[in-house]
């Protein structure tokens, strides 16, 4: 396959049976995508074929939602004003050709009778809330709300349907911990195939049994979970890398022979032997090494006093929701916290009144002596200068930074040296959270705020992000739906439930003990 002039891969074989739980890796630009994209017939590959069993269905969850007109949620999860409309007019096409014995006619049948279910909305409720749809906000026009809802109702749509085949791009993008656990729990007892592309360690951990990885422009097959695919990979490549180097000892042993004897007579014959060996080889070209996570040092922050930050009695309400009443809290220097619960609960709020960016209406917030804090917000492109690029950016955001390191930083957030030159206004979601993370890294607070810091980034940057913040000397509070990301951090977790802060003083394992165990904690963490 090649796009844009660049081979993304060659020779490739994927084959996904009943029952699958698939998970597709490589970096950003090996071309993922685009192989879904191929799966779905929407781009034609230059040699080979797609082969699809006839009576398999197919769902699609994209990483960016489809429009919406003027349709509610619930009319979104049951497809009523989108894809049945759209069904019902294909499917009148195709008899009208005559073509109701091709795959298209019996996959569009099947999700139409499948979307037709008497008991399609009563199923499309019970997801809408699983995904976090409060009840009030089921039977709102979904374009009141943010894209990430609406990936919600869409995903919903297809857990209706129940493909036999989901794909699935980037799925926990727009989920919150709460939402995530669920789907992750529903996916188990999945009844069809899965073949996901995901950021999310555990979330795949959790639900693959093969990965396929797009290397050097092969697909690479392994068993097992994540986990069990970057064990293997590692070997392989120990396994690949000895066989290269012995084969060049080899190749370099013949040469030797040949180049010394090919003028003595009487060994003439055995050093032409040597060469027509060396000849007839199948190379074993050097593997290259898999990608690791890049090392960064946080530099150390200024030490701030024992006590980072304290709330007391704090009061906050917007109109007659209240949110806080009579609100405690106290940040320790060097905690790593956890804010963990419910959707609209109020931990993101939390977050900005430990930053000093939301008013309350009583109360007071009591910074620790020596505070310097950096508040990272999950909606960031406001805090970018549009007129710098991004090289700017980083190198304005501490005056001792050297250009070389800025440069190797901004590499390892995979800006490549091009994209260095490029003003903000025109980066991604994406390219600007990375961007932002970078100017928090090279000028770090000692009272780090950070909301879902991890949404955008691919395995690598957020395992390197991992590492820097193990090593981080200041305090950090933050809110994540990513567990891998949360077990390796947080000392403490903060449930935030019901305008309540229940305080649980050890690491995630440690409230998963005290709340019951998983299924007891998303009880927990989902009760409103």
């Amino acid at each position: 396959m090649v796009l844009g002039g660049r081979t993304l891969f060659e020779n490739a074989s994927l084959q996904v049976n009943s029952g699958e739980r698939v998970a597709l890796v490589g970096p950003n630009g090996a071309g993922k995508s685009t192989l879904f994209s191929i799966i779905l017939k929407e781009s034609e590959p230059e040699a080979g074929a797609v082969e699809r069993d006839p009576w398999t269905m197919v769902g699609y969850l994209p990483q960016e939602g489809e429009a919406v007109g003027h349709e509610t949620v619930l009319e979104v999860a049951t497809g009523r004003a989108g894809e049945l409309p759209t069904l019902e007019r294909r499917l009148r096409e195709l008899e009208a050709a005559g073509r109701v014995a091709e795959a298209e006619y019996m996959e569009a049948h099947a999700k139409h009778d499948a979307l037709n279910d008497p008991h399609v909305e009563a199923k499309a409720r019970k997801l809408l809330a699983g995904l976090g749809f409060r009840e009030g906000d089921i039977e709102r026009p979904a374009r009141e709300m943010s894209g990430g809802w609406v990936m919600r109702a869409h995903l919903a749509r297809l857990l209706v349907i129940e493909p036999d085949l989901l794909l699935l791009d980037e799925p926990t993008n727009h989920l919150d911990l709460m939402s995530l656990l669920w789907l992750q729990n529903h996916l188990k007892s999945y009844t069809g195939a899965l073949l996901m592309i995901s950021h999310d360690r555990q979330f795949m951990d959790e639900l693959v049994d093969q990965v396929h990885e797009i290397a050097e422009r092969r697909l690479v097959a392994y068993t097992g979970n994540y986990s069990d695919f970057l064990r293997q990979r590692e070997e392989r490549y120990e396994q690949q890398l000895a066989a290269h180097k012995n084969q060049q000892k080899e190749i370099q042993a013949l040469q030797e022979f040949a180049d010394r004897f090919r003028a003595v007579p009487s060994k003439a014959s055995q050093a032409m032997a040597k060469l027509k060996q060396i000849e007839r080889m199948e190379l074993i070209a050097k593997p290259m090494a898999p990608r690791k996570p890049v090392r960064i040092q946080i530099p150390p922050p200024p030490r701030g006093g024992q006590r980072a930050v304290a709330l007391e009695g704090i009061h906050l309400a917007y109109g007659d929701n209240k949110v806080y009443s009579g609100l405690d809290l106290i940040i320790e220097r060097g905690e790593r916290t956890v804010l963990v619960g419910p959707n609209g609960a109020g931990k993101s709020t939390l977050l900005k009144i430990l930053a000093g960016v939301v008013e309350f209406q009583q109360g007071e917030r009591k910074l620790g002596h020596n505070a310097k804090i950096g508040y990272f917000a999950q909606h960031r492109a406001g805090t970018l200068d549009p007129n710098k690029t991004v090289f700017e950016e980083v190198m304005g955001s501490s005056p001792t930074l050297r250009e070389d390191d800025a440069r190797a930083l901004l590499g390892s957030f995979l800006f490549k040296k091009e994209d260095i030159h490029k003003r903000t206004s025109v980066l991604s979601g994406g390219e600007k959270s990375r961007l932002n993370l970078i100017k928090f890294l090279v000028d770090p607070p000692n009272l780090l705020l950070m909301d879902e810091p991890t949404t955008h980034l691919d395995i690598q940057t957020v395992e390197s992000l991992t590492m820097a913040l193990e090593r981080y000397e200041g305090t950090l509070v933050f809110i994540s739906h990513d567990v891998h990301f949360i077990r390796k951090l947080a000392t403490r977790v903060l449930h935030v439930r019901s305008g309540q802060v229940t305080s649980y003083p050890g690491p995630y394992n440690y409230f998963l003990e005290k709340t019951g165990g998983l299924a007891n904690a998303r009880a927990a963490l989902t009760a409103a």
